[in-house]
């Protein structure tokens, strides 16, 4: 019987034990910062406008865009802020609310985005266009068209 006793015991101390060390885990640690942020930001800035090879003219028409991707991934960074500092949500309804409203506002981002794109599109080559979308994290679908993925850059910090 102790045999018996002391296999349940350890059976039960197996089991238990995962679930005290969640417990009592660390807290997390920011692997990335808001600095780190930033410079990712700027190095795929930089990328964008290097892959598109802009000519003197086609130059004139980026600081709009990169105005308006700067806007966005400050937005973007504002909204994950605030959504740490919310209460959690009391139910699986204000969950998909949540998720609505936060759709709303990339949606109106990504607008703002492509208004001051498409001057700028309009002046690139097929070439040059053709170097874009799988930069910004569109991959190709079916007739050739880029699709979104899971994930565009330009909200990473909300993911």
């Amino acid at each position: 019987m102790n045999c018996t006793l002391v296999a349940a015991l350890t059976g039960a101390l197996l089991i238990a034990m995962p679930a005290a060390q969640a417990q009592t885990a660390p807290p997390a640690v920011e692997l990335y910062s808001a600095a780190d942020a930033q410079a990712v930001l700027e190095a795929r800035l930089l990328a964008l406008k290097t892959v598109m090879t802009l000519s003197p003219e086609q130059q004139k028409l980026w600081p709009p865009v990169e105005a308006a991707i700067r806007a966005v991934a400050k937005l973007s960074a504002e909204r994950r802020a605030e959504r740490a500092k919310a209460p959690p949500p009391a139910d699986f309804v204000e969950i998909l609310d949540r998720i609505a409203d936060a759709e709303a506002l990339r949606a109106r981002d990504l607008k703002t985005v492509t208004a001051a794109l498409k001057p700028l599109i309009a002046s690139l080559t097929p070439e040059q266009q053709r170097r874009i979308p799988a930069f910004l994290g569109l991959r190709e679908g079916t007739g050739g068209l880029p699709q979104p993925t899971a994930e565009i850059w330009l909200f990473e910090e909300e993911n």
